[in-house]
């Protein structure tokens, strides 16, 4: 699927639930937002599961600060 979401493989292994049911049980436990999709699968969003658990996220890094170019206005 897409790096976005979690694949089944990573649900299982986070959950160590096979069963869909079971899964949900455990994502809920865990404070894990999914989505059931139509085909019965669990779309869990990566990002959130970082999250959750503490992983620094991207946007968390520092950023350059940047200053006006002061010696620009005396020109």
């Amino acid at each position: 699927m897409s790096d976005m979401f979690l694949s089944a493989d990573e649900i299982h292994n986070m959950t160590e639930r096979v069963q869909r049911r079971a899964q949900v049980k455990m994502l809920r436990s865990m404070g894990i937002e999914f989505r059931e999709r139509a085909d019965g699968s669990l779309a869990v969003l990566r990002r959130h599961v970082e999250k959750v658990f503490g992983a620094p996220l991207e946007s968390a890094k520092k950023t350059k600060d940047y200053q006006p170019n002061w010696d620009g206005l005396n020109a």
